[in-house]
């Protein structure tokens, strides 16, 4: 399968070319580690490391800033692949909101010193919004950061973050003025690498997505050069925030694709070997109906992200529109999978087959990235005008 439908006017042979590329690297290179990753809880740093060296994570970086200097495209490519082979282990999809941050807001140190590093797998990125008291309200965040001669001091905690246990640059969120409400949020890259009063928590355990490493981390007077704000001022964090959304959004849903299209093809393969009642489960009327629903809620997901993406690189994609993809990508993406293993039977429930890893992962898609009730209130907002 592919990400691209016939008729998808973004998509060039350049991006043809990269989906070849990046579909080979995810079968050598990422399929045969998933149970690992799995196992150990977090993706080995060499993955990372190979996938920048395959420019993997350089699609749509500047090529002054180590890239190539193409569009968002790119990085759709990237996500589909990954999630096409079944996995939701790689935080890569974090790593390019990452990117995308500082190439947006950063200043030209800040792009010189960060972005080639990221784009090569040297770094690894996190955004650290979501708190233990705060989700998807993000202007409600605790976590400080007050002026102290030409630093910032960061006091807080943040929860549920991806990549937690191996990011080296992390872009928190924090109240750089308590009193200003959502003009009060700024964005702060704070560098890990022997940052005094910055803590990760354990590795925390969840019902999936158990091949990515995600922590709970601490600030206490972890002092951070004023210099890292990203942006010109302060207070600015709630408006980049909302503009970056949209694509961490799309993201999720062609991450979504990818995987029904993995569970799709992983459906058939089995139903056409596995026999009941002296046929193949496939030749069943229930199987066939089911499939074909699964199949064609796939393709009309497929269209509306095309549709998306090319927004998206129009500079057209609006925050409803996008909430739209998020919403309507991950409950599609529950419903087959629920499909999907059914028609496994009881084998769907062992963890050797992929479809229950599938299953497990799936159902976070539609709690993070603001959740898929805030999403229906984002979409209804635009309705009511």
């Amino acid at each position: 399968m592919s990400l691209f439908t016939s008729t998808a006017a973004w998509v060039t042979d350049e991006h043809r070319m990269f989906a070849d590329m990046a579909g080979r690297f995810m079968d050598d290179e990422l399929s045969p580690n998933i149970e690992t990753w799995v196992e150990n809880g977090v993706v080995d740093r060499d993955f990372w490391r190979k996938a920048g060296e395959t420019g993997l994570m350089a699609g749509a970086i500047p090529e002054e800033y180590g890239g190539v200097g193409g569009g968002m495209g790119f990085d759709a490519i990237t996500a589909y692949e990954q999630g096409a082979r079944g996995d939701a282990g790689w935080g890569y999809g974090i790593q390019s909101i990452v990117t995308h941050y500082l190439t947006a807001y950063g200043s030209e140190d800040q792009k010189k010193k960060w972005l080639p590093k990221l784009a090569s797998g040297e770094l690894v990125g996190a955004l650290a919004m979501t708190e233990p008291s705060t989700g998807s309200d993000v202007q409600a965040v605790r976590t400080t950061a007050e002026k102290d001669g030409n630093s910032y001091r960061l006091n807080g905690s943040k929860i549920f973050i991806t990549n937690g246990q191996t990011a080296d640059l992390i872009i928190v969120a924090a109240k750089t003025d308590k009193t200003a409400g959502a003009r009060g949020v700024s964005l702060i890259v704070v560098e890990t690498d022997g940052c005094e009063g910055f803590r990760r928590g354990r590795n925390l355990k969840k019902l999936g997505m158990k091949g990515n490493d995600t922590a709970e981390l601490f600030f206490e007077d972890v002092k951070v050069p004023m210099t890292n704000l990203l942006g010109p001022e302060e207070g600015q964090g709630f408006y980049q925030l909302m503009k970056q959304l949209p694509w961490e959004r799309l993201n999720i849903a062609i991450m979504a694709l990818g995987a029904i299209d993995f569970a799709i093809g992983e459906t058939v393969k089995y139903v056409q070997e596995r026999k009941a009642f002296g046929k193949r489960v496939m030749d069943f009327q229930n199987t066939r109906f089911k499939l074909a629903e699964c199949k064609t809620k796939a393709e009309v997901l497929r269209s509306f992200i095309n549709d998306c993406i090319g927004k998206l690189e129009a500079g057209e994609l609006d925050a409803a529109t996008a909430s739209m993809a998020k919403y309507w990508g991950s409950e599609v993406q529950n419903e087959i999978m629920h499909e999907c293993l059914q028609l496994f039977g009881g084998y769907g429930f062992m963890m050797e087959y992929p479809i229950a890893r599938l299953y497990a992962d799936a159902r976070v898609q539609m709690i993070y990235g603001g959740t898929n009730e805030v999403m229906k209130e984002l979409i209804a907002r635009s309705l009511d005008v």
